[in-house]
């Protein structure tokens, strides 16, 4: 039994990644075009999330300063949810709606990219920093599931709203680390063009 249920694991999560791929692809398009625009004209990317999404968040930040696959130059990329002193502070000093918005405010700029994750599209904190974005005059990349919550709602024609059709965290969450490295593939291809196949990849530190 414990077989069989782990083997499902795998084939609900491939599934879902094959409905996605046809109606996501475009967004992902999308969504490269608005990152590479920001961080080849001086701009930079900003992301969080909560929990499992604020590791998410870091990863998609240390591939862009680091490399994902291939070497290149750094890109200007922070995660707001790193800083534990940072988020304390705020979340102590004024409130854990503020932990993110109160960094975007500070650090982004007009050209800048907000990108914010959240399964639920509901996270109190997460909305609070979209709403700083668009203060700033910045693009919004969200990456959410089920319908998208408050967040779709709040997004403008101008942003990207990247939403997984289901219910399961679990299975959310796995889509949207693809997406996060369909994002870092595509704007590496944009830059560097297409890898040659018969290179080998170079090992990530991570």
């Amino acid at each position: 039994m414990l077989l069989q249920r782990i083997q499902q694991q795998f084939i609900d999560s491939a599934d879902l990644k094959y409905q996605c791929a046809q109606s996501l692809a475009p967004l992902v398009e999308l969504a490269i075009s608005a990152v590479l625009a920001s961080v080849t004209g001086g701009g930079k990317v900003l992301s969080c999330g909560n929990g499992a999404s604020a590791s998410a968040a870091q990863h998609f930040a240390a591939s862009f300063m680091g490399r994902y696959e291939r070497e290149r130059p750094e890109l200007a990329a922070l995660s707001l949810s790193s800083d534990a002193a940072v988020l304390t502070a705020i979340a102590t000093d004024f409130d854990g709606r503020s932990v993110f918005a109160r960094q975007v405010r500070a650090l982004g700029q007009a050209g800048d990219v907000l990108l914010v994750l959240s399964t639920s599209g509901n996270s109190a904190n997460v909305v609070a920093a979209v709403e700083a974005a668009h203060e700033r005059e910045m693009t919004v990349v969200a990456l959410t599931g089920g319908r998208g919550g408050r967040l779709a709602q709040l997004l403008r024609d101008t942003d990207v709203h990247l939403c997984v059709p289901h219910e399961l965290p679990a299975r959310i969450l796995e889509v949207h680390h693809l997406v996060l490295h369909c994002i870092c593939d595509g704007v590496d291809a944009q830059l560097l063009g297409l890898p040659d196949v018969s290179t080998p990849h170079m090992e990530s530190a991570s």
